[in-house]
């Protein structure tokens, strides 16, 4: 009864490994670098590159479950042999783009959405969870933050839910581990929308030290992260900020319907990662 988990070395996947041996779970912990991996006692390792469709039969091999990363790239290759191996069902970590308004001209939607779709078409009963912004996505801003107290972000009032990294992974460990939750889409998120200033502040309490927001241009924003991000990823984060700039993100109860706990808050993760931002 092996639960394959893709991305083991991604936020959400290296908190979830060890919830699932907690509850004396067979783990196969999936990577296109599976040396790299930092893995709780009896953990297999194996390596599987969602990029390379030679890597997916050893990976799935005695797979019933598996917890899967978008990547629609070879995703037809990976259900098919997710079929042949017999799987019985996927856990999708989707995005919650896939349900804002402008979805079908949304670069990190349709990544999302094609991984959705072949999922649909392969009969293979699957669980979408949805969650909106990290809150580990602060984590870019640790650097500015360090080095000169300042974020800079083309839309300081834009608004997110942002979810707790571990909620998510909660979530996940509940649908992968009682069957009554399974076959449906969740949209997860943080208990509270924060505009960016709410965040950053939130931040600077955490970290004990001054910061603050500088506004800058959209173009600029774009022109600083091309070095990492894609033009079309960086053209859909602004149209996400610029759609919610002064505006509500939906809030969900989801995480506590499917953990029994409320969602973690923005600020205990401030707490947690607070060294971050610090000189």
């Amino acid at each position: 009864m092996t639960i394959l988990i893709t991305g083991s070395r991604g936020k959400v996947a290296t908190t979830l490994i060890p919830l699932l041996r907690e509850r004396g779970l067979d783990v196969r912990a999936a990577s296109a670098s599976p040396d790299k991996l930092s893995l709780p006692d009896g953990v297999e390792r194996v390596v599987c590159d969602l990029d390379d469709p030679a890597t997916f039969p050893a990976a799935l091999a005695g797979v019933v479950s598996v917890f899967l990363y978008a990547n629609p790239q070879h995703i037809e290759a990976f259900l098919a042999e997710a079929k042949t191996a017999g799987v019985r069902h996927i856990v999708l970590l989707s995005s919650s783009s896939v349900i804002e308004p402008g979805a079908d001209t949304n670069a990190i939607a349709a990544m999302h959405s094609a991984v959705e779709r072949g999922l649909e078409r392969s009969g293979i009963p699957s669980t979408f969870l949805q969650p909106g912004g990290f809150a580990g996505n602060a984590l870019g801003w640790a650097w500015t933050a360090k080095s000169t107290g300042t974020v800079d972000h083309p839309f300081p009032g834009a608004r997110s839910s942002l979810i707790h990294e571990a909620d998510i992974a909660d979530a996940a460990l509940a649908v992968l581990t009682r069957p009554e939750l399974r076959g449906h889409a969740y949209h997860l998120t943080g208990p509270a929308s924060l505009s960016v200033t709410e965040q950053v502040a939130i931040l600077a309490e955490a970290a004990g030290r001054p910061l603050t927001v500088n506004a800058v241009s959209a173009e600029a924003w774009k022109e600083s992260t091309a070095e990492f991000m894609p033009p079309a990823i960086a053209d859909a984060l602004l149209g996400y900020f610029a759609s919610h700039d002064g505006l509500p993100d939906a809030v969900t109860s989801t995480v506590e319907e499917l953990t029994g706990h409320p969602a973690r808050t923005f600020a205990s993760w401030a707490r947690e990662n607070a060294d971050a931002f610090r000189p």
